[in-house]
């Protein structure tokens, strides 16, 4: 008797055994998973300039270096004759791109022909030449390249 309940107890630790294994999930499902949970429109932090460094909340450091480059570029473009040659050229686009290795590109966008946006477009370019160092943003910790379009008033001697 005690042979058979032995024996039961073992074959009873063997089978059950079986039932208590952790499944080890598919890595490809679980990258799939992670991959569909990710926000890809949105970045964890904004890129961002020292000045901006301060502050803790993620979009008031956005709003921080927006308005930093905004007055970086009018500031930079100020001297410039364009307000003088297009007088009714009062704001331009600029699509701002900050690249992960923290460079940073300025394309103006200017879609009529009247302007010659390709006087434009350099001028803006040759002003905005070594352009003070961008912290690129941050998507789970990795940094990313992100663009903002961003509205440049060029007749600052109203202000």
């Amino acid at each position: 008797m005690i042979k058979s309940v032995l024996i039961f107890a073992i074959l009873l630790l063997l089978c059950g055994c079986k039932h208590f294994e952790n499944q080890v999930p598919d890595k490809e499902k679980l990258l799939e998973k992670e991959l569909q949970n990710i926000n890809w429109g949105e970045v964890d932090e904004y890129p961002s300039v020292e000045q901006c460094y301060t502050l803790s909340e993620n979009e008031q450091r956005k709003q921080c270096f927006i308005d930093y480059l905004i007055a970086a570029i009018q500031q930079r473009i100020a001297s410039d004759t364009l307000a003088i040659r297009y007088p009714e050229l009062d704001t331009i686009t600029v699509k701002v791109t900050v690249f992960p290795d923290s460079t940073v590109t300025f394309e103006p966008e200017i879609g009529e022909e009247v302007y010659k946006p390709q006087l434009i477009d350099s001028l803006i370019r040759t002003r905005l030449q070594n352009f003070p160092k961008v912290s690129p943003a941050l998507k789970r910790g990795l940094p990313v390249k992100t663009q903002f379009m961003l509205p440049v008033i060029l007749d600052i001697a109203e202000k």
